[in-house]
């Protein structure tokens, strides 16, 4: 039976380009997690950069620049994003692959562990924060990003399902700390927010405005 990320690759084929494709092995050669968001939730970022006029992005967990390439690629002329990696070595190996896209004067990486970088953020606000670091973090995560917040700011947030480990009675401590994000996420009144299946159902991103 078809699943629905191969009828949707079917129906859209990929909008991701020649070097995006060509990033996760490269990246796996290389020693560095072969892990990145999908062509779903890539297309998402762009439809929700380009109707909501975003300009200003924070990401947490830049890894490879997957994500960043995808975002950076509809930001207007004037857009720029904040990226922030733990690991030195991913640093460096995002900050080639934003220069062979094109986007190194838009997108600035930091190196760092996010909860030691985000306060000298402080008294900026960002268009769309994306979350895609470890997951243990989330829920810290989800109160800086409300801090670095304005009315209209969109929230997005990757791996939020885990293959049903969130909801499991015995999840891993990540399972758990996503699991209380996603109650945070859901409960807080200052969002209005969503939880969307992605990977076949296997995970979801979960997507915030706030009010």
């Amino acid at each position: 039976m078809t699943t629905i990320s191969e009828y949707a690759q079917d129906l859209y084929g990929t909008t991701a380009d020649e070097l995006l494709r060509s990033l996760p092995e490269e990246a796996q050669r290389e020693g560095l997690p072969a892990i990145h968001i999908p062509d779903e939730v890539g297309r998402l970022l762009q439809i929700l950069i380009l109707t909501s006029g975003v300009k200003r992005i924070l990401e947490l967990g830049t890894l490879f620049g997957y994500s960043s390439i995808w975002m950076g690629r509809v930001l207007p002329e004037d857009g720029h994003i904040v990226s922030l990696e733990a690991e030195t070595r991913h640093v460096e190996v995002s900050r080639r692959n934003h220069a062979r896209a094109g986007l190194e004067g838009k997108i600035e990486v930091r190196t760092g562990a996010a909860l030691d970088v985000l306060p000298q953020l402080e008294g900026q606000t960002f268009d769309l924060i994306f979350i895609d670091a470890d997951k243990v973090n989330y829920s810290n995560y989800l109160d800086w990003s409300l801090k670095l917040a304005h009315k209209g700011t969109l929230i997005v947030a990757d791996n939020t399902w885990r293959h049903g480990d969130v909801a499991a009675s015995e999840a891993d401590e990540s399972g758990r700390a996503m699991a209380e994000f996603n109650r945070k996420l859901a409960e807080d009144r200052r969002l209005l927010s969503t939880l969307i299946p992605t990977r076949d159902c296997g995970d979801a991103v979960s997507v915030a405005y706030v009010r």
